[in-house]
């Protein structure tokens, strides 16, 4: 009798798993196992956002103290870059979710497209972002240790950089993204010829994920090129490496001496005549009035001054790196989930009882594009 029980309950047993044989043995049915993964996935997002919770707390510390730097650095962001990859990221968001569909409705083929193109846009968001940092580090524009604003361009040193008047920093940016691209695409016929169909597949679908890099970095420069007078990333009508001054220690300096250079100011007037007069107007139209000048400093979105600048501006970049950065992490670390479903799509894993792993790489990219849907106006669109 007790072996006919326990046979009876390895039977049973065994049809659990011909039932669902992606279902582990710990759980009862596919449906306590979605729910568990739910939960699960749930929680780790919530770290996530504690995690992200902090940067932006001292975000809003810093520019409810400082709010004046705040509004001189934005200026130096490119809004029209930064809505570019929120477009892009918003796009994959769709793609995503189309691809949680097909899983749920055991749509393997299906599945694999969409989670193949939300990949791309993902690799394409770092390289716009590649193209943007590249940018401010030509100009100097570092964390505040090393904050060393210029107006300049450098010549770049390397031969591709020579050949396509690219920036040496964003080389350096392409080389790992290269050296992917051209390892997978070995791959991908290594594997064909060996017969290894699937394989050769996935790793095709890389090479093809990696290209979106390179498709962001192209357009990111055409993005930078035409908009680059707009946004005041590049200022041509400023001398070129002027030093930085604290607005506080030129406004303490007028303090001291005010009524002694109000004097010697109208005196200059005077004595230069209507024409230079003409040309002092023209100076403070584009640079502003200065505190040496017998004015307060002031700040023109669209021709800063190296001199009114605080700077403390550094420490918003500091910010500005430490969040995108961050953020740039965990698209890469999405990139790599998404890869792992792309790998299950091929090998038809999905159907109508088990497709939570594709609903819960889901959720972690809708948190990722989340995050920078805030990132976005509160670093770009200060004003």
């Amino acid at each position: 009798m007790a072996v006919a029980d326990s046979h009876n309950t390895h039977d049973d047993h065994h049809d659990l798993y011909d039932h669902g044989e992606f279902i582990a043995h710990h759980f009862d049915s596919a449906e306590q196992q979605f729910d568990s993964g739910k939960l699960g996935i749930w929680l780790f997002l919530v770290t996530e956002v504690l995690f992200f919770s902090g940067l932006f707390v001292a975000y809003t510390l810093y520019r409810t103290n400082h709010p004046e730097v705040f509004e001189q650095a934005h200026v130096f962001l490119n809004k029209y870059l930064g809505g570019l990859n929120t477009i892009v990221l918003l796009f994959s968001s769709l793609t995503m979710a189309l691809g949680v569909r097909a899983a749920q409705l055991g749509r393997n083929k299906n599945c694999a497209v969409y989670i193949l193109i939300t990949m791309v846009c993902a690799t394409m968001f770092l390289g716009v972002k590649a193209v943007e940092y590249s940018h401010k580090w030509d100009m100097g524009i570092l964390v505040r240790s090393a904050f060393d604003l210029t107006y300049t361009h450098p010549t770049p040193t390397t031969e591709i950089g020579k050949s396509l008047h690219i920036s040496d920093y964003l080389v350096y940016l392409c080389v790992v993204p290269a050296l992917l691209l051209v390892g997978f695409l070995v791959a991908s016929v290594i594997s064909k010829l060996v017969n290894k169909s699937t394989l050769a597949k996935f790793m095709m679908a890389m090479t093809i994920t990696v290209s979106g890099y390179f498709l962001g970095v192209v357009i990111g420069i055409i993005f930078m090129n035409a908009t680059e007078g707009e946004t005041g990333s590049t200022h041509a009508s400023v001398i070129a490496k002027q030093p930085l001054m604290l607005m506080a220690s030129t406004q303490d300096d007028h303090a001291d001496d005010g009524d002694h250079e109000d004097g010697d100011h109208d005196h200059d007037k005077a004595a230069a005549g209507p024409g230079h007069e003409g040309d002092h107007a023209d100076h403070e139209e584009h640079f502003g009035s200065h505190p040496a000048d017998g004015g307060e400093a002031s700040f023109d979105a669209h021709h800063p001054d190296p001199s009114t600048l605080s700077r403390d501006v550094g420490i918003f970049f500091s910010i500005y790196y430490c969040m995108t950065g961050l953020h740039a992490i965990h698209i890469i670390a999405g990139i790599i989930a998404l890869a792992w479903v792309y790998w299950r799509c091929l090998l038809g894993h999905w159907r109508t009882d088990y497709f939570g792993p594709v609903d819960y790489v889901g959720l972690y990219w809708h948190l990722v594009d989340l995050i920078w849907i805030y990132l976005f106006p509160l670093l770009y669109l200060i004003d």
